[in-house]
């Protein structure tokens, strides 16, 4: 059976609104845990992957959609 993974729709919010949210709503998950963020930040595709790298968090994929971005993250173990 394949894992729900959540969604979190950030699209609408600029720089550094979808970073923060993200951080707020990955430290109440367990580590391992993957959500999905969709943005429309043209800044997002900068931000989100330094943001996962600072934080030790996984970025799993990454895909354009209609007028934004997805990012699949996974939550890592430490987070700064």
């Amino acid at each position: 059976m394949a894992e729900l993974i959540a969604i979190y729709d950030l699209k609408g919010l600029n720089c550094p609104l979808p970073v923060l949210k993200a951080k707020k709503r990955l430290a109440g998950m367990q580590p391992g845990s993957r959500l999905w963020l969709e943005t429309t930040d043209p800044l997002a595709v900068i931000d989100i992957p330094a943001f996962c790298a600072d934080s030790g968090h996984q970025l799993i994929e990454t895909a354009a959609m209609s007028g934004g971005h997805r990012f699949l993250v996974e939550r890592g173990e430490y987070q700064s």
